[in-house]
């Protein structure tokens, strides 16, 4: 599809000539993870270098030192030696060495399974240590909605509540400012932001929406962008002013104003202030 997909916020990244929202690589990343595995004192050492044995690339019997790359919408790892990574841990006391990824080799993404899954702990894009708002909780990246002036869909990272009832999640999801869909209630769109995985699906899906707004135009019977139009406030206002007795509208009566007060729009607003928001749906 001939659409070029442009970012209003986070870094440009590259893509499939054939499919824009298929992700390839990034020109920089953060480097947030740094570690070690060694044989017979990492557990589940040897499922965790089956991807390395399964590709010819098991060439350190010592172990490896790993690097962990990862952009907003992209990851990788790097495997070399042990004595590299601790030469680079210690020069990077100041946050600004460098390492040689011709030594080793690298994957796309952040290994999951056995032992991969106990080693790796739960990253966020936006930590408080680097300035963020809080832990998992800020913009990741947007961009320019191809259809629709001055709007934008943004992926975001916050605390929200899969019910009332339940507790808080950190999650991570999109928000597009032309249809103001609410992900809660789209199945599939919303996810537990447990890594770089989840985030670049969530930055994924945005970009899916946009190439279908562009593909089935806005409001069309196919498209995922298909603004409500106030449609369902005004039959809650109505529904409201009879069982109540009142005159006036208990919610906004536009997508836009309630979104802007009760939806992500109240969210988004906040992260964009620096502020940390209330727990969404709380």
């Amino acid at each position: 599809m001939s659409i070029t997909i442009t970012n209003t916020f986070g870094t440009p990244h590259h893509v499939s000539d054939t499919n824009p929202a298929h992700v390839t690589s990034c020109d920089a990343y953060r480097l947030p993870l740094v570690g070690t595995i060694t044989p017979g004192i990492t557990p589940g050492y040897d499922d965790m270098v089956q991807m390395l044995k399964d590709n010819g690339h098991d060439t350190r019997p010592e172990g490896y030192g790993l690097v962990f790359l990862e952009s907003e919408e992209f990851s990788a790892t790097y495997f070399g030696s042990i004595a590299q990574i601790e030469t680079y841990r210690r020069e990077n006391a100041d946050g600004t060495a460098t390492f040689d990824a011709s030594q080793g080799v690298v994957y796309a993404k952040w290994p999951q399974g056995k032992g991969w899954d106990d080693f790796i702990p739960r990253t966020f894009w936006n930590v408080a240590a680097r300035g963020g708002i809080a832990d998992g909780v800020g913009l990741i990246t947007a961009f320019a909605h191809t259809e629709t002036p001055g709007a934008e869909v943004i992926v975001y990272e916050f605390e929200g509540k899969w019910s009332p009832s339940s507790e808080p999640q950190q999650l991570v999801t999109y928000h597009c400012t032309a249809c103001h869909l609410d992900t809660f209630h789209d199945s599939g769109h919303l996810h537990e932001n447990t890594g770089p995985t989840s985030r670049r699906w969530a930055a994924r899906q945005a970009r899916q929406h946009i190439l279908s707004a562009h593909r089935d135009g806005v409001g069309g019977t196919n498209s995922a962008c298909r603004p409500n139009n106030g449609e369902m406030l005004r039959v809650v206002n109505e529904i409201a002013r009879d069982m109540l007795g009142t005159t006036g509208n208990t919610f906004p009566d536009t997508d836009d104003a309630y979104c802007a007060t009760k939806g992500p729009c109240s969210v988004i607003r906040e992260l964009r202030a620096g502020v940390r928001p209330p727990v969404y749906r709380a």
